[in-house]
């Protein structure tokens, strides 16, 4: 019988590729979300409030072999209050969820918990969060060790980077290029573009999210990343090539993110790992 898996925040940008890629890999897929309009219509669709209907949500998640969580509010907007508000909110539907039965939790971590940092992030690297975003982040990942401990939870913390692909859907800079490309825009105004980060594509994201979730035997913190870092300046100079677009950048017009360190990517070792296992059908 097919693994069945929860996906919340289905029906955004990293959750409908996740659910395309687990429906294609035949796993039976309950997507939730406030909204499922995105949603590749193989799932079964049920449109939740995860805060708020408990009763409901306590009925329908039953028999289900694990949840990837992505549903979080204003990921873009790194000093929104949301992120402090909702905190304890994840935390209880979480405990919830492992109450009725699923104990299989995979959630969705961002490389912002570490702060600014200098090099190759492992899964050992330190935390000092200096946004909001990361802050939260960071406070849910370590409240959720002691539910893993409580409720004997295989928790896995997959921890992603900077994502690009299906860019005309998401919220970065590819997304901000294509929407004054459109506008028949000459000039792009823009940083230096020298420091390095962690790219990957979001179709490549969701196989390791998906992949890292299905399986047990590794737990904890999971960078879903490329491993290799690249300057800003040649991933969005390259981005222009691939696309044919005319807009020029207009380099030194904004000044770096104090936060931004010269150079940031993640270890992916234990990723690829888990890649290599599932290829070879160790699931």
């Amino acid at each position: 019988m097919n693994k069945r898996i929860l996906v919340t925040g289905a029906n955004g940008y990293i959750g409908r590729h996740v659910v395309k890629w687990l429906l294609d890999n035949n796993y039976s897929v309950l997507a939730t979300d406030i909204c499922l309009d995105r949603v590749d219509n193989r799932a079964q669709k049920k449109i939740i409030n995860i805060f708020e209907d408990e009763e409901e949500f306590l009925n329908i998640f039953k028999n289900i072999d694990g949840c990837i969580h992505l549903a979080w509010r204003n990921g873009f907007v790194h000093n929104s209050l949301t992120h402090l508000q909702d905190i304890s909110k994840h935390y209880e539907f979480l405990k919830k969820i492992s109450k009725v039965g699923i104990k299989n939790i995979n959630v969705i971590g961002t490389m912002h918990e570490i702060g600014y940092w200098e090099g190759e992030v492992t899964e050992k690297t330190p935390t000092n969060p200096i946004s909001l975003y990361g802050i939260a982040k960071n406070s849910l990942r370590q409240s959720l060790n002691i539910l893993e401990k409580n409720e004997h939870v295989n928790l896995k913390w997959l921890r992603v980077y900077y994502i690009q692909g299906d860019d005309k859907n998401n919220n970065s800079i590819f997304a901000k290029i294509l929407k004054k490309e459109d506008e028949k825009v000459d000039k792009f105004p823009f940083t230096t573009g020298q420091n390095k980060y962690d790219f990957i594509n979001v179709t490549k994201l969701a196989e390791m999210i998906s992949k890292a979730s299905v399986q047990t035997e590794i737990r904890g913190i999971i960078n879903c990343c490329s491993g290799e870092p690249i300057s800003l300046k040649e991933k969005v100079e390259s981005f222009l090539l691939e696309n044919n677009l005319k807009i020029k950048l207009e380099y030194g017009v904004f000044p770096d993110r104090e936060y931004d360190s010269p150079a940031i990517w993640g270890n992916n070792e234990t990723i690829l790992k888990i890649l290599n296992k599932y290829s070879k059908g160790e699931k």
